[in-house]
């Protein structure tokens, strides 16, 4: 029986939806942060029956007359719920494409690829992987090829719009190119401004997990993460999980070099800001959800490289990083940190990459997906195509898979088309970055201050609180004036790298 008001229907069904995908999200997170081994099997058991259960509320067969009814009566809708019966029409598309036996499939390998992987990298064994990566492989191919149908696109196209909506690989390969057309030049610069500096001075450790994270809560909490409705965990890849209302970030650690952990724990924090600040009237609704990876990578590298490697921040946390390790002398001093944290050298790994390397890492990894999915490139050749993908764009060539092809968890765990987000994440950061210090001249110096209430109202104003009301293009238009491009980046990597 179709309802007389269908939209109020259609926020009905998906209000309990979205009940379902939060429950999804905490297990998800568990499976990653907290979870025995043991139990991995019935976990996936878990989240493929959940993932069938939600797929069939989005398929219901009379969900396509309930949205066709919506949409004839859209003219009375505010803006907001507009919006929403848009976001609604494009989940019921990515959703009724799949079969719920392949909406199973999906979960089911995914979820056994994950723990595979962690064994595998742990062991630098990519051999070891073959058998269920290839089966994840396989299933995305399917899902590609059943959503390229449903959206007229490509495979590839089709996945990288989970993520990213309305993204497509034609304009990633534009902005790609023009990114390759003047950051090995700008490296080369770079290397050579480095070179008349004095290198940094290490910072002598060991650094205990428990100072880490103390550290790491303090600076988090200060800069607006809230410990009442949000937790920080340890996890083999780091990243950000759990729902608006209930955010869970992780990081991991090292007693060797404390430095990469918390910037990757200031990192994880700009995305747990995102979710923390998106629309609360309509945290149950497609429209209150984050508009996609773009934006939610350039909250993080917003928090962490345009902000958190900032001089006037490094100066701010130099003396509680001395007080929290009990260090002192000239390699604590503020000026040395922050040459620690903006030297640039190629490395193997990308959550460590510096901002002038990174967009090779990931420029190498969609080159790979894309030829995995075509299947252009064999799984078995990976490790040789990852090794000399990496000797030609950065120089150097992985000593083994835990470094090279191991690396990530994105292809195990159904990733596939995520990758580029994060460069294009990059290039909305500095975009925001610049529009935010345009609207408040004296950020840096509250920054500085370790004051981050002018940089956290612009962005509740104009992303986070936007939820998926516009598109990224529409969003970033409103907040700096242009849509997504390069040209902000290059002027922040010429400023921070080369003026000094």
């Amino acid at each position: 029986m179709i309802a007389n008001d269908p939209y109020a229907e259609l926020e009905r069904r998906f209000a309990r939806l979205s009940a379902v995908h939060r429950a999804c999200a905490i297990l998800n997170w568990d499976r990653s942060a907290m979870m025995p081994e043991g139990a991995s099997e019935d976990r996936a058991d878990q989240l493929a029956t959940l993932g069938v259960i939600a797929h069939g509320m989005i398929s219901a067969p009379d969900m396509p007359e309930l949205l066709a009814r919506a949409e004839e009566a859209a003219r009375s809708l505010d803006p907001w719920r507009a919006a929403n019966l848009r976001e609604m029409r494009r989940s019921w598309v990515h959703e009724s494409a799949l079969p719920a036996e392949l909406v199973e499939a999906r979960t089911r390998a995914t979820s056994a690829c994950e723990m595979a992987w962690r064994e595998a990298r742990k062991n630098k064994d990519f051999t070891s992987l073959l058998p269920t990566l290839s089966e994840v492989l396989a299933v995305m191919r399917r899902v590609g090829e059943a959503k390229a149908a449903a959206l007229g696109t490509s495979l590839y196209d089709a996945l990288l719009d989970e993520f990213e909506p309305g993204g497509r690989s034609a304009r990633i390969d534009t902005l790609f190119a023009e990114l390759r057309g003047f950051l090995p030049d700008l490296l080369g610069r770079v290397m050579e401004h480095q070179g008349r500096a004095p290198k940094p001075l290490v910072l002598d450790g060991p650094f205990p997990v428990a100072q880490q994270r103390k550290l790491g809560e303090e600076l988090i909490r200060l800069i607006g993460f809230d410990f009442s409705h949000g937790r920080l965990d340890v996890s083999e890849h780091p990243f950000t999980g759990g729902t608006a209302d209930d955010v869970r970030i992780t990081t991991r650690y090292d007693e060797a070099d404390f430095a990469r952990a918390l910037m990757g724990t200031l990192h994880e924090t700009g995305h747990g800001l995102y979710e923390a600040g998106l629309p609360r009237a309509w945290r149950r609704q497609p429209v209150g959800n984050a508009r996609g990876m773009v934006l939610h990578e350039s909250q993080s590298l917003l928090m962490e490289m345009q902000a958190c490697r900032s001089d006037a921040f490094l100066a701010f946390a130099a003396p509680r990083m001395r007080a929290a390790f009990g260090k002192d002398g000239p390699a604590w001093t503020a000026d040395n940190i922050h040459r620690v944290y903006t030297w640039v050298v190629p490395g193997f790994i990308r959550v460590d990459a510096d901002e002038v390397t990174y967009p090779l890492h990931i420029m190498l990894r969609y080159r790979l997906e894309r030829a995995l999915l075509a299947g252009d490139l064999a799984l078995a050749d990976l490790p040789g195509a990852w090794n000399e993908g990496m000797r030609e764009l950065l120089g150097i060539v992985p000593t083994d898979a835990a470094v090279g092809c191991l690396q990530d968890i994105h292809w195990p765990d159904g990733g596939w088309g995520y990758f580029p987000t994060y460069t294009l994440g990059a290039l909305a950061a500095a975009q925001l970055f610049g529009a935010a210090r345009k609207a408040h001249p004296g950020l840096l110096e509250a920054i500085g201050k370790g004051d981050f209430a002018p940089l956290l109202g612009w962005l509740r104003a104009n992303v986070h609180g936007k939820g998926s009301l516009a598109g990224t293009d529409e969003i970033l238009v409103e907040a700096t004036g242009a849509p997504l491009g390069t040209a902000a980046f290059k002027a922040h990597l010429e400023s921070r790298y080369l003026s000094a």
